[in-house]
């Protein structure tokens, strides 16, 4: 694997080397040993898959709270998606930026998500599927979300949105009081 940092401290593009021969090849996805090298965590407490059935379906802005909080590695494997995370790490030497990838079934490129960076993806083509492997237990009390389109953070997306849930469409906008524990509804 490639391991590439990202402008987010912490964040990385995680490329394949594949081994190939008339068959096809072989790449290795995840080593818990790379990983550690990397400063990054051990994944996998739970393997999650999103399939989008239109482009321009978004699913995002989200995070989850300590003692809840979610590592993320997202790969696409079918079509294409733009993915993008936010650092809401307070005292983070790079706190609410921003940085957005394509992951592609072609490219087979994954982003290592951090704990306390909220995440989303627009969908580039149709019959889109996204896999993620996360450290943490999916835990309703301490899922948290920001609005896609806030204007504190002013996310960049690629083209326009068709699809959205309710919940997604009104998380909240950045709260600088309540920077990172904005409350519940």
């Amino acid at each position: 694997m490639k391991f590439t940092e990202t402008n987010c401290a912490g964040a990385w593009i995680i490329d394949l080397e594949p081994i190939g021969d008339d068959r096809g090849f072989f790449s290795r996805t995840f080593c818990r040993d790379e990983f550690r090298a990397h400063g990054m965590k051990d994944m996998t407490a739970q393997c999650n898959m999103s399939f989008n059935h239109k482009a321009g379906t978004l699913r995002g802005m989200h995070y989850q709270l300590p003692p809840a909080s979610e590592t993320k590695l997202v790969r696409c494997t079918r079509g294409a998606v733009y993915d993008q995370i936010v650092d809401l790490r307070p005292g983070s030497p790079t706190y609410l930026q921003s940085v957005g990838f394509e992951l592609t079934a072609d490219n087979r490129r994954a982003l290592y998500v951090p704990d306390l960076f909220a995440h989303g993806f627009l969908t580039l083509t149709d019959d889109a599927e996204v896999m993620y492997q996360v450290t943490e237990f999916y835990t309703p009390g301490f899922e948290r979300g920001i609005r896609y389109d806030d204007p504190t953070l002013g996310l960049d997306w690629p083209h326009d949105i068709n699809v959205i849930s309710d919940k997604d469409a009104n998380w909240p906008d950045f709260d600088p009081v309540y920077p990172l524990y904005p409350p519940a509804d």
